[in-house]
């Protein structure tokens, strides 16, 4: 028989309310704490869920637990930081409040077999993994030669035989997990939108990954040996990459994907963005900000060709001063020297002409210049314009010496707050899964 949801969002807070005065005849006895989870829930509208899923379920055979029900009682372990699937069917059954809220009667509420049947359909795919168990033993990936070093991968190849394959062959939105996310947007993205939290025409996001350790098995194909350089060790697992609405007010997810634990930022940047495009068309995105694992000149020509804003940390290796126009020098944030070796004013920029303009640092407006070894015979003093094409990893718009430059950037941490949420608030690494399903 097929789900069927009468009375859709309204008559689960109808079934709530009466529930809650049965059970809890004095609701000022609840703590805060419970009072903030109900009020979250109780706004919770899960009802397209119902029709989004009408197609998984036989037309034959007993009526089945409302998929509403079943994701808003998952998303409730969840919030109450249970990560087995066993321990959550054994508290439904013991406390009144977590049956209720997930929208069962106390006393009538799956068991742990419903669980893994719901998560089954949810999974469009009849293998657990997206990869084969025939595998080869790999060697593990080589750490960092520093501390907090990532695992040393040259970028810049990567990036330019890459990037150029994506554009040729766009990865099609055909994924196991297709239907998961289709679920997540239109019950979640799409009501961010909405509400005015993320705007898709004129998109920022901010893109970091992050080790995801698991168990260690053999079987579990899509999982492999990774350095983590944070933690300074080795582990077993997945390298979730996340983008973020950098410009929300509550870091918004926009984009997750789960790669190999071996791949390298670069990599996993790579992958997660086309597979974006491809699960987002209509979103534009405007600003990009990435850490110095993606610098590379590929990434910035790419931007450049895409009408992406790029904001992106420069490596800490081969910064050193290099020789610029009239034998001026640039410092590692683009900035200018002058003969004599002090550091350049900024003094605005062209976006039409690509270029940033910097001036005489021993000149002003009302003075003009008074080095005493002028290196220019105009009154205002030498100035450098710095183009764009001249070198857009070094050269950008704003220049990173800018406050507009930093501000932007200084966003960048919303997706590290985010990476902490998944792992630390929601135990993501607590559930030991076996499977990619799971």
């Amino acid at each position: 028989m097929l789900p069927c949801n009468i009375g859709g969002h309204a008559a689960y807070q109808d079934f709530i309310l009466f529930e809650i005065f049965y059970f809890y005849p004095d609701p000022f006895s609840l703590s805060k704490d419970t009072w903030e989870t109900m009020i979250e829930f109780w706004h919770l509208d899960l009802s397209l869920t119902d029709s989004l899923m009408m197609d998984l379920y036989s037309k034959l055979g007993p009526e089945p637990r409302l998929p509403s029900c079943m994701l808003r009682s998952y998303l409730l372990s969840i919030k109450f930081k249970i990560t087995s699937v066993t321990r959550w069917g054994a508290l439904l059954k013991e406390n009144p409040l977590y049956a209720i809220l997930s929208g069962f009667s106390f006393g009538d509420v799956p068991g742990i077999g419903t669980f893994y049947d719901f998560f089954s359909r949810l999974w469009d795919s009849d293998s657990n993994n997206l990869s084969p168990k025939e595998r080869y033993l790999k060697t593990k990936p080589k750490k960092g030669k520093k501390k907090e070093d990532k695992t040393p991968v040259d970028t810049e190849s990567v990036s330019s035989r890459l990037l150029p394959f994506f554009q040729r062959h766009p990865i099609k939105p055909s994924h196991a997990f297709s239907f998961i996310f289709q679920l997540y947007r239109m019950q979640f993205l799409d009501n961010a939108i909405k509400n005015g939290l993320i705007n898709p025409v004129m998109l920022s996001l901010a893109g970091d990954g992050t080790p995801v350790k698991t168990s260690s098995l053999f079987s579990q194909p899509d999982t492999n040996s990774g350095w983590d350089s944070s933690r300074e060790c080795y582990f077993n697992g997945y390298h979730l990459f996340m983008f973020v609405a950098s410009d929300s007010f509550s870091d918004l997810p926009a984009f997750p994907l789960q790669e190999r634990a071996s791949r390298h930022d670069m990599l996993s940047f790579l992958h997660t963005f086309f597979s974006m495009k491809s699960y987002l068309p209509d979103f534009h995105l405007e600003k990009l900000l990435l850490d110095s694992a993606m610098d590379a000149i590929p990434v910035y020509e790419y931007c450049k060709a895409e009408g992406i804003q790029p904001f992106i940390d420069l490596k800490k290796t081969n910064n050193g001063n290099y020789k610029y126009k009239d034998t001026f020098t640039i410092d590692p944030d683009g900035v200018p020297r002058c003969k004599l070796g002090l550091r350049m004013h900024h003094d605005g920029y062209e976006p039409k002409k690509n270029r940033c303009k910097y001036r005489c640092p021993k000149a002003n407006r009302q003075k003009g210049c008074f080095c005493d070894t002028p290196c220019s015979p105009a009154k205002y003093g030498r100035t450098v314009h710095t183009q764009l094409k001249d070198n857009p990893r070094i050269f950008n718009i704003p220049p990173r010496d800018s406050k507009e430059w930093g501000k932007e950037y200084d966003r960048r941490t919303s997706v590290e707050r985010s990476n902490k949420r998944e792992k630390q608030d929601y135990k993501l690494e607590d559930g030991k899964h076996r499977s990619t399903k799971m």
